[in-house]
C-alpha cells in the first residue's frame, strides 16, 4: 500500500517536470522582440534615442554645419567602446570603430552626421542610436572688429549674446567708437560651397551701441557672425560760426546743437539761409537742405538730425557785412571805440 502511493506521487513529479520543459522549449521558440516587450519603455525610462536628444536643440545646432577641424563628440548609447570625441581632418572626415571607410562630416549638421553614423552602425548594432555635438566650432568663429579695445576671432563653443561678444573684444574704443554696431550674418563660412562660384548670402541688422550696453537690445549670435562697432561717422560745420570745426557723430545731433558745438553764430551770419549740403552713400549727387534758425527755434519747422558727412554752412549776411565794415572806417577800427569814450 505505501508502496503504491510513492509511486504515485513520483508520477506526479515526473509530469510536473515533463509540463514544465515543455513550456520552456515553448517559450524560447518565440521571436526575441517578443521575449522583451518592454525594451522600448526602458529605452525611454533611461538613455534617450538621438530624436530625444535632440529635440530641445536650439537654433545654432539647427543651423550650424560641422567644418574642418571641429571637435566632434559621439555618443552610441549603450556602447562606450563606440563613443568618441574626435577632431574634423582637412579633408573633411572622421575615422570611427568598426566602419572601415572615413566618413565625411564637413557640411553636415549634427543631426545629419548623427543619422549617417546610425545607418552605418546598423550594420553590426540592433537598434542604434547616436547622438553627434560639435564641442569646439573652430571652424565658423564669431569675429568682433571696428572701433573696440581688442579686435579679433572668437571659438565659442556654447550660444553667445552680442553684449557677451563685445567683452570678449574689451568694450568700445569710446575715442573713436560711434553710436551704432552692424552684424553681418554670412550664410555659410564652413567652405561648403567650395564648387559654387555664387556668393553666400549675407543679412545686415543695426543696434544702438547704448541700447546694447545697457541691455536694452543683446540678441543670440550665430557661428560666423561679423560684428562691427562703427567709428563715429563726421559732420563738418563752416562759414560764421565762431570755431569752424569737426564734428564727431557718437550721438544723434542736430542743426543747432551743431552750431552751437562750433561756439554759436559769428556776428554777421544771416540765420535765414542755413545750408546742409548732403551726399548721399553711394551717390555723386549733392543736395542742399535751407533752413531758418528763427522758424526751428519757434518750432514752426522740426531741428533737423545731421548724416555722415553733412556740411553745415553758414552764410554771412550782407547787409551786417556793409554795417560793420562802416563802423569800422568811421571809428578808425577801433571796435571797443564806444566803451572808451561813454556817452
Amino acid at each position: 500500500m505505501l508502496l503504491r502511493k510513492l509511486l504515485a506521487i513520483t508520477n506526479v513529479f515526473v509530469l510536473t517536470g515533463i509540463l514544465s520543459a515543455a513550456f520552456s522549449a515553448q517559450e524560447n521558440d518565440k521571436p526575441k522582440d517578443e521575449a522583451k516587450p518592454d525594451t522600448v519603455k526602458i529605452l525611454r525610462a533611461g538613455e534617450e534615442p538621438a530624436e530625444v536628444a535632440n529635440r530641445g536643440a536650439d537654433l545654432t545646432s539647427e543651423r550650424y554645419k560641422i567644418g574642418f577641424e571641429d571637435v566632434i563628440q559621439i555618443n552610441v548609447y549603450r556602447h562606450p567602446d563606440l563613443s568618441q570625441t574626435v577632431t574634423v581632418a582637412r579633408d573633411g572626415t572622421i575615422i570611427l570603430p568598426r566602419i572601415d571607410e572615413p566618413i565625411h562630416a564637413v557640411c553636415k549638421t549634427e543631426r545629419e552626421l548623427a543619422s549617417l553614423i546610425t545607418a552605418l552602425y546598423r550594420n553590426y548594432l540592433r537598434n542604434p542610436f547616436v547622438n553627434v555635438r560639435a564641442l569646439e566650432q573652430r571652424s565658423q568663429p564669431f569675429a568682433v572688429i571696428g572701433a573696440v579695445n581688442k579686435p579679433g576671432s572668437f571659438y565659442l563653443s556654447h550660444r553667445v549674446r552680442l553684449l557677451e561678444l563685445l567683452a570678449l573684444a574689451g568694450g568700445p574704443d569710446y575715442e573713436k567708437s560711434g553710436a551704432r554696431i552692424q552684424v553681418a550674418r554670412v550664410d555659410n563660412l564652413s567652405a561648403c560651397k567650395v564648387n559654387d562660384d555664387s556668393p553666400g548670402e549675407v543679412e545686415f541688422f543695426a543696434y544702438s551701441v547704448s541700447d546694447v550696453l545697457k541691455g536694452k537690445e543683446n540678441p543670440f549670435m550665430l557661428p560666423g557672425d561679423i560684428v562691427s562697432i562703427l567709428e563715429a561717422e563726421e559732420a563738418y560745420v563752416v562759414g560764421n560760426v565762431e570755431e569752424p570745426t569737426t564734428i564727431q557723430l557718437k550721438e544723434p545731433i542736430t542743426l543747432t546743437e551743431a552750431i552751437a558745438k562750433a561756439g554759436g553764430l559769428g556776428p554777421v551770419a544771416r540765420t535765414s539761409t542755413i545750408v546742409i549740403q548732403r551726399r548721399e552713400p553711394g551717390s555723386k549727387v549733392k543736395t542742399e537742405l535751407v533752413y531758418d534758425l528763427k522758424e526751428i527755434r519757434a518750432q514752426k519747422v522740426d531741428d533737423p538730425y545731421l548724416k555722415a558727412n553733412d556740411i553745415v554752412q553758414v552764410p554771412t549776411s550782407n547787409s551786417k557785412v556793409i554795417r560793420n565794415g562802416l563802423l569800422k572806417v568811421l571809428t578808425g577800427g577801433l571796435s571797443n571805440l564806444f566803451y572808451r569814450f561813454p556817452i
